[in-house]
């Protein structure tokens, strides 16, 4: 191979490289700059108790906020369970019950982002969601499952639960699947 063609191809090489990189700094960084403006959309809501969008085109808003101090865990819970509002953050799903009503909250989020955490979750340990209304409602875990969304349904669990679930298995390339991860939480007050 001439010298010339063989600069051609690494010359190549490098900008596919750059690119590539430069699309996940852009993904991270949008990422990062999206966390700031949910955050500073909950504060919003909790100092003003209306809806308010993290951003203007937004089509989710702020409705919890997750905390799990055993794991350093917080996040904000987005209204919905869209693909498109998990890419932020965990969404609860719009036919469950919002934290500060007595129901049957469920909240999904990604298996491979904000919701990894829940394979290290453990019966007896403590959720907390802070609710629009700035309320915190504490939660103990009570039981895990995997549920299988093709042959199972998920049955109403009665007031005061709360479950939160993700993809299964965490560990797998393989993206959807039927499988899913499901961890139940009863509220002591």
């Amino acid at each position: 191979m001439s010298w010339l063609k063989r600069n051609t191809v690494l010359v190549v090489l490098l900008a596919i490289s750059l690119s590539a990189f430069g699309k996940g700094f852009y993904i991270k960084g949008k990422a990062i700059v999206a966390q700031v403006l949910l955050e500073q959309a909950w504060q919003e809501t909790l100092k003003t108790q209306q809806t308010v969008k993290p951003w203007s085109w937004a089509d989710t808003f702020p409705i919890a906020k997750l905390n799990i101090p055993t794991l350093n865990i917080e996040q904000i819970v987005l209204s919905g369970a869209s693909g498109r509002n998990l890419a932020f953050g965990p969404g609860l799903l719009l036919s469950s019950d919002s934290p500060e009503k007595q129901g049957y909250s469920i909240i999904g989020g990604h298996r491979d982002t904000h919701f990894k955490f829940l394979k290290e979750l453990k019966i007896g340990q403590k959720v907390f969601l802070q609710d629009k209304d700035g309320n915190m409602h504490q939660y103990e875990i009570t039981t895990t499952e995997i549920h299988n969304i093709e042959t199972d349904k998920i049955l109403d669990r009665g007031e005061n639960q709360l479950t939160l679930v993700t993809c299964y298995p965490f560990d797998t390339l393989e993206t959807g699947g039927p499988l899913r991860y499901l961890v139940h939480a009863e509220k002591l007050r």
